[in-house]
């Protein structure tokens, strides 16, 4: 098979071809560094891609391990990338910040662990925004990630480089992290599909924490297939993470069946409203005719609190912010200002330098919306409307088996547009953010594109442990779709087998 072939591919279907020999674990690798040669330069989907020579032998070793029916499932001899908040042993872990630029984690998350087990590839770290704090992917130490689609326009994010690697085929699928929908937002802009578990199918173990009660890492890939496949690979219990659930029923592609006969589908009209540009509303409405022609039953309804989730987001995720990153202070590992007097300037001039602006503007106001006098009137009043909101969404699941709407109110802004209006930027998270605050699982799927050819992302979300659901509906309506490699990416492997 030629590179461009091989990047072509979804993760299942490579890993289906390196079973039945049609191509070696060893010539994928080969075909996702080519490319990554080509459109890093462009893109800065990573921060760090691991040593050429290091990744072809652990390709090599994998493939023996296949060849002797060691390493059976659909992911073995797949190159993978991960985001660069997730820890690996020896690779350099950053979050994308200065703060923790020389950091070199002594051990590897579970979901990471996982993925080697099932005899994946790793190939490096991607690109991310600052301690995923932001959804553009502009807020790195590193530089912006650029989308694969537009180089002019953001990838989205958190996890932009992630959507952005597998999108350009620097990679066959990436992990992400979602806090606030920073996989489901990137992957609509991206044109790729992204997949939140519920709260604690995935161990949150080696992950570096921005928001403890709403992180929760995902797999980003090329399709739905893709993603269930991976989530049965993520999906563990962890005693190392005390949310970490036990899940008998792990079948996710069992989910993935072209019958939506039956399925009552719920879409919001607070989704439909105020903010949300016509293209992308009219590519819902699209999605739940599709399904409705299926067999499903599709209707609005009224979701009440959506206008109060994006307060009470921003204040918890803050609040747990300022808690999780007061370990940041340059004593034991990462950076440490060169010239101070006294420990405490040390804390403040290592603070100061390493952090970036939108770090420090989260820091400060979850330092405020917990301190004394503020903490009942701002965090306390937060977590009740958390609580609300699960409980308007275990109504709305008393009726319905998927909730349907847009990933994102607008297809990707241009770079530098979000970082002048950071409450404009924060606004963008409005169809994401309920989902962390209640723990459910959301999946985006490509859902077409605008005027200006930019993806736009379907999104369905489902009651907690109840992945089968949205996995099965957006498999359905996935078929009437299919996928697309950005142009971009498509010329660079083209371009290889013209040398």
């Amino acid at each position: 098979m030629t590179a461009k072939e091989i990047l072509s591919l979804t993760a299942v279907e490579l890993g289906k071809k390196i079973k039945e020999k049609e191509v070696t674990s060893l010539e994928a690798a080969k075909a996702v560094l080519g490319q990554i040669r080509a459109m890093e330069p462009v893109l800065n989907s990573y921060v760090t891609v691991g040593k050429e020579e290091e990744i072809l032998r652990q390709a090599e070793e994998i493939q023996k391990r296949i060849d002797s029916g060691e390493l059976t499932g659909p992911l073995a001899g797949v190159p993978a990338a991960v985001k660069d908040n997730i820890c690996m042993e020896n690779m350099k872990t950053t979050c994308s910040s200065k703060i923790l630029s020389d950091f070199v984690p002594t051990y590897t998350a579970e979901a990471v662990e996982n993925l080697k087990k099932a005899g994946a590839v790793i190939i490096g770290k991607t690109n991310m925004d600052e301690f995923a704090m932001g959804s553009t992917t502009e807020t790195s130490a590193y530089g912006p990630t650029r989308n694969p689609w537009n180089p002019d326009h953001v990838p989205g994010g958190s996890s932009g480089g992630s959507c952005s690697a597998v999108a350009a085929a620097e990679c066959f699928f990436a992990l992400g992290s979602d806090t606030g929908g920073s996989i489901r937002q990137p992957a609509s802009f991206c044109g790729v599909t992204g997949l939140k578990p519920t709260y604690g199918t995935v161990s949150r173990y080696g992950l570096i924490a921005y928001g403890s009660s709403l992180d929760q890492i995902g797999p980003v890939a090329k399709d739905v297939t893709d993603c269930a496949a991976i989530l049965e690979v993520l999906a563990s219990h962890d005693r190392k993470d005390s949310t970490s659930m036990e899940r008998k029923d792990k079948d996710f592609m069992s989910a993935l069946k072209d019958d939506v006969k039956g399925m009552r589908i719920g879409i919001p009209a607070d989704y439909l409203g105020e903010g949300l540009e016509p293209e992308v509303k009219e590519a819902v409405l699209k999605a739940a005719e599709v399904l409705r022609q299926k067999g499903a039953v599709v209707e609005n309804f009224d979701l009440s609190l959506v206008e109060y989730a994006i307060p009470a987001y921003y204040v918890i995720a803050s609040a747990e912010a300022s808690s999780n990153l007061s370990r940041f202070d340059g004593v034991k590992f990462g950076y440490r200002a060169k010239e101070y007097q006294g420990l405490h300037s040390m804390y403040k001039k290592s603070r100061s330098q390493g952090f970036g602006p939108e770090v420090k503007r989260r820091i400060m106001l979850g330092s405020f919306v917990l301190s004394s006098g503020y903490y009942d009137a701002y965090y306390l009043k937060a977590l009740r409307t958390k609580a609300l909101i699960k409980k308007a969404f275990d109504e709305a699941f008393s009726k319905y088996d998927v909730i349907l709407g847009p990933a994102a109110p607008t297809t990707a802004p241009r770079l530098g547009e979000s970082l002048k209006d950071p409450l404009k930027m924060y606004l963008g998270d409005i169809y994401t953010i309920s989902v962390n605050l209640a723990g459910l699982p959301g999946l985006t799927v490509p859902g077409g594109k605008d005027k200006n050819g930019l993806p736009i992302g379907i999104q369905f979300i489902g009651d907690c442990f109840k992945e089968k659901n949205i996995i099965q509906a957006g498999y359905a309506f996935e078929q009437s779709t299919g996928y697309e490699m950005p142009r971009l990416a498509a010329e660079a492997a083209a371009r290889k087998e013209e040398r």
